[in-house]
């Protein structure tokens, strides 16, 4: 595949001018998926904070604690990344995208200050930082559905889009809330494990009719995406993906309601399956859209920064990637489990 596209291009496939550009796409994708599925508890923890009782909401957010530092690294290497390898693409993408990517950039800065503050407000105060934090996670939950009703609309000006931009935002609300709800169903027990099923039950199904909605506009609404999927390793691909997210929906509803009706145990499966779901959207829509960036007008070649400038760049992320790969894997493998609460110290007399 990677020989006909080279040929396609007219360029070898071992010119720097071919694989270097591939090579950065590859990254980006890999950092998008990343700050979606690792950042995405985060998110979906604080939406769920704006609807739990008052005296769950400090656990909810003393949780989310030892990974706030490390969740804000994805956006920022992302777009850094973009801008860097890809700025002749800049204009047009931001141009199509500029609402959601400023709600984006809002509500990741609510969600920052929120949670910041309230570690260092004043007890009276702590609540209203608090729910700073949970809108700005609803904010930030919403800009990701409607990034991707507009991607998958390609920026068309028809009557009912807004209503479908609208229904992907909330759909993409209810996708966080579950991968909020099952991460602490994972990670506490007792009433606010209980809350959490309750929670998820609510959300599971939303979240499925939002990937459907995305999946099924994105294909009718541009041939050449829906002659890729049918084509003969498109099928297989289709199958294998659509099969592979019916039956993690299904397991995740057949498990919160076993948890339900009989037991209250610990568990990691639905946690687990709503982080292959996001992924499993995630690499469908890179496979829909590659090889470009802006569909059916820009490439990611035609988007590429000259040679030498990708050359250095990707010399400095080869520095500073593996550093920040190193520091992610120390914070996050603490991520899964019962949170086991710190022991206090033992103090001499």
């Amino acid at each position: 595949m990677i020989d006909t596209l080279a040929m396609a291009l007219g360029m070898p496939p071992e010119a720097p001018e071919f694989w270097l550009p591939l090579t950065f796409m590859t990254l980006l994708v890999l950092v998008v998926i990343a700050g979606t599925v690792l950042d995405g508890f985060d998110i979906g923890v604080g939406c769920l904070s704006m609807f739990a009782p008052s005296h769950l909401k400090p656990r909810m957010l003393a949780l989310l604690s030892p990974w706030r530092d490390a969740n804000e690294f994805w956006l920022f290497i992302g777009l850094g990344l973009f801008m860097a390898a890809f700025p002749l693409a800049w204009g047009k993408v931001m141009a199509q995208l500029y609402l959601p990517v400023t709600l984006l950039a809002v509500g990741t800065c609510l969600r920052s200050v929120g949670y910041e503050l309230r570690m260092r407000a004043p007890r009276e105060l702590q609540a209203f930082w608090g729910r700073l934090f949970g809108v700005g996670a609803l904010l930030t939950a919403f800009s990701h559905g409607l990034l991707l009703a507009q991607i998958a609309l390609f920026a068309q000006d028809e009557p009912g889009l807004l209503w479908f931009s609208l229904f992907t935002g909330a759909c993409s609300v209810a996708a966080y809330c579950l991968l909020g709800a099952s991460w602490l169903i994972m990670r506490e027990g007792g009433e606010l494990r209980a809350r959490a099923i309750f929670w998820g039950r609510r959300c599971v199904r939303w979240a499925a009719a939002g990937a459907v909605g995305v999946s099924v506009v994105l294909a009718l609404g541009n041939p050449g995406i829906l002659l890729k999927w049918s084509s003969n390793g498109g099928r297989v691909a289709a199958v294998v993906l659509w099969s592979g997210m019916l039956a993690a929906f299904i397991c995740i509803e057949m498990c919160l309601q076993r948890m339900i009706n009989t037991s209250l145990r610990s568990t990691a499966l639905p946690f687990v399956l709503s982080l292959l779901v996001f992924g499993m959207t995630l690499g469908g829509l890179a496979y829909s859209f590659f090889p470009y960036l802006v569909l059916d007008e820009l490439t990611l070649w035609d988007a590429a920064a000259a040679t030498d400038s990708l050359e250095r760049v990707l010399l400095l992320a080869g520095i500073a990637l593996p550093v920040a790969l190193v520091f992610n894997a120390r914070v996050y493998w603490r991520m899964f489990g019962m949170s086991v609460p710190p022991e206090p110290p033992a103090f001499g007399r």
